[in-house]
C-alpha cells in the first residue's frame, strides 16, 4: 500500500510538472502582438510652380510687376484693308481698318456714316448699314398715374404673346439707338492667341460671311407687324 501510494503521488507530481511545463512553453510560444507601424507622411513637392499656371508666367500672388502686353491694331486706312468674316450669321462685323481719328463717336460727329451709309457704301467698297439700323423697334413708353402707356395706349402688362406692344417703325434716317457704332463693332487687335479658337461658323445665307441678311425684303421676312 505504501509503495502504491508513493507511486501514485509520484505520478501525480510528474503529471502536474508536465502540465506546468507545457503550459509555460505554450505561453512562451504565443506570438507577440504586432506593433503598429508608424507611417511617415511624405511632403509632396509641387511639380508645377504658380508661375507656370498662368498664361502670363508671373507670380499669381503679386501683381506689382505685372505689365499687360501691348495691344496693337491695324494701321490700314479705310478701303485698303481685308474684311473679317463674321463670327456667325448677321453678327456685327469687326472693323478691319484703323479707327485713329474716327473714335470716340460723339453726338453730331460720326465719321463712320461718311462711308457706310447705304447710298455711299457701294461706291467706296464699304459694308452698308443694314435696314435694321433704320428701324425703331422701341415703342414710346410713358407712365402716368401709375399706368404704363405704349405709343399712347394704356397697357396692363408689358409682355404679350400676341405682340400687342410691338412697335416697328421704318425710318429714313439712322435710328439714334444705333448711332454709337462702336457699342457693337470693334477693331481686331493683332495678337497671337494663346488658345486657338476652333469655332466654325455655319452661315444660313451663302454670302453670310460678309453680308447681312437684314436687307431689303428679307429683313421683314419672319416679322409680322401686328394690326393697330
Amino acid at each position: 500500500m505504501k509503495v502504491l501510494t508513493k507511486l501514485g503521488i509520484s505520478t501525480a507530481v510528474a503529471a502536474s510538472a508536465f502540465l506546468l511545463f507545457t503550459g509555460c512553453g505554450a505561453e512562451q510560444a504565443a506570438p507577440a502582438k504586432a506593433e503598429a507601424k508608424v507611417v511617415k507622411k511624405e511632403v509632396v513637392k509641387p511639380l508645377v510652380s504658380d508661375k507656370q499656371l498662368s498664361y502670363r508666367n508671373v507670380d499669381l500672388e503679386d501683381e506689382t510687376t505685372v505689365v499687360p502686353p501691348k495691344v496693337e491694331y491695324t494701321d490700314a486706312a479705310p478701303g485698303t484693308s481685308k474684311k473679317f468674316k463674321r463670327a456667325y450669321q448677321d453678327a456685327p462685323p469687326m472693323i478691319p481698318h484703323s479707327v485713329v481719328g474716327l473714335v470716340p463717336i460723339k453726338m453730331g460727329n460720326n465719321q463712320c456714316l461718311g462711308c457706310h451709309m447705304p447710298d455711299v457704301a457701294p461706291a467706296v467698297g464699304a459694308t452698308p448699314i443694314p435696314t435694321s439700323h433704320f428701324t425703331d423697334f422701341r415703342p414710346k413708353t410713358t407712365v402716368k398715374n401709375g399706368v404704363i402707356y405704349k405709343n399712347g395706349k394704356p397697357i396692363k402688362n408689358t409682355s404679350s404673346e400676341e405682340l400687342k406692344n410691338v412697335s416697328i417703325k421704318p425710318m429714313k434716317k439712322l435710328y439714334m439707338g444705333r448711332y454709337n457704332c462702336t457699342q457693337c463693332h470693334a477693331p481686331q487687335a493683332k495678337l497671337n492667341p494663346l488658345v486657338e479658337n476652333k469655332f466654325q461658323a455655319q452661315y444660313t445665307d451663302p454670302k453670310g460671311a460678309f453680308k447681312s441678311s437684314w436687307q431689303g425684303d428679307k429683313f421683314m421676312e419672319h416679322i409680322k407687324i401686328p394690326a393697330n
